[in-house]
């Protein structure tokens, strides 16, 4: 199983997606394709994303059963402990601090 889900890209990337996946939900893609075709897809996405963000969801055979990978600005960060992926976030941007730059 795989599942892409992206956010504020280009219709014709999103119209690139659909021609392998379903688009189940407004920018929610799902199907079931080989590694091959998952990675020729994802390399579609970074040259398509401009300032949109995506993030890749497949099954493994690892511990928790999947696996994934982010792309584009978004508040969420992936990071690994112990062997496990997991999800961290940035801070919220505060619009009145003048130090953040």
């Amino acid at each position: 199983m795989l599942v892409i889900v992206v956010e504020n890209v280009p219709p014709r990337l999103r119209g690139r997606l659909a021609v392998w996946l379903i688009e189940i939900r407004a920018g929610v893609y799902v199907g079931d394709l080989s590694v091959k075709v998952r990675e020729m897809i994802w390399v579609q996405i970074e040259n398509g994303i401009e300032d949109g963000n995506a993030v890749m969801v497949w099954t493994t055979n690892t511990e928790p059963g999947f696996d994934f990978i982010t792309l584009g600005k978004n508040r969420r960060l992936p990071v690994e402990l112990d062997g496990l992926k997991l999800v961290s976030f940035y801070p919220e941007e505060d619009p009145n601090d003048q130090n953040a730059l």
